[in-house]
């Protein structure tokens, strides 16, 4: 008598949210371990220093219409510690490309978009500690929000909307290109070219006048403007958070978003 052994093929059944977190843990734990998140909290710092230190006085003479040079220049503390962790996110994307560790996960049964998310997840943490450092800074050299929980809400919320738009938009640069040092030093420029001519850190009137129509309509200065609505001030001549006033920096962050998220969905279904 004999009998028929049948072996039926199994085959594992992926989940999506675990092979996320196990791709996330794979970024975080090691800049844990190595000490790379120190980069997150360095950068704000020397931000503040950077900018604060030098032009305090000049500005405070000049006058910028706020209580404080602190209270005007904190906006692009936390915008330039949001492009500084976009540019680490285009560094990161752009090693996994030329590795072929994308490739990898393209052969391998993970959904097309897990590879991605993740990343941005890995950069949304360190976003979050870089945020977190530039409002320690701020409150080291005078920075305050005056209005109510609904306003600081909306200052940090839309801190982080702004961050995750230039996160993607680094994740994009990244992905698509095949030198992650040459990429770094490209997109560090931008950021500094964007902040020295905006609002963050001297009023638009103060530039001459045939650059002030760009200094007042960029994406940093529109930015600027509507996180100091968002942390309010002692003085009178602030403005306040109304639609005509934020309407122009949320088109400007929805406008990355939308030219961003289809560009990622693309980029991960054409590994898979």
């Amino acid at each position: 008598m004999t009998a028929a052994l049948w072996l039926s093929p199994t085959r594992a059944t992926p989940r999506p949210p675990q092979q996320w977190w196990v791709l996330t843990t794979r970024l975080i734990v090691p800049s844990l371990r190595t000490g790379e998140v120190l980069t997150s909290v360095l950068a704000p710092a020397v931000f503040t220093v950077s900018f604060y230190l030098p032009l305090k006085t000049i500005m405070t003479f000049i006058g910028t219409g706020f209580s404080s040079y602190a209270q005007f220049m904190m906006p692009l503390v936390i915008l330039q510690a949001a492009a500084f962790t976009a540019v680490s996110a285009a560094f990161r994307a752009a090693t996994d490309s030329v590795s072929g560790l994308d490739r990898r996960f393209g052969a391998m049964p993970i959904g097309p978009l897990v590879p991605v998310a993740a990343r941005v997840s890995g950069n949304v943490f360190r976003l979050t500690i870089a945020l977190l450092t530039a409002l320690v800074c701020g409150h080291v050299i005078g920075f305050r929000f005056h209005l109510d929980l609904v306003h600081t809400m909306g200052f940090l919320l839309f801190s982080l909307l702004i961050g995750i738009a230039l996160i993607l938009s680094g994740d994009v640069i990244g992905t698509m290109s095949r030198s992650p040092e040459g990429t770094a030093q490209a997109l560090v420029l931008p950021p500094l070219i964007f902040g020295l001519l905006s609002t963050g850190l001297a009023p638009a009137d103060q530039f001459p006048p045939w650059v002030q129509p760009f200094v007042r309509n960029q994406p940093v200065s529109q930015w600027a403007i509507a996180l100091r609505a968002f942390a309010g001030d002692t003085t009178s001549g602030v403005e306040s958070v109304k639609w005509s006033l934020v309407a122009p920096p949320v088109v400007w962050t929805l406008g990355i978003l939308a030219v961003c998220v289809p560009m990622t969905v693309r980029l991960a279904s054409r590994r898979q």
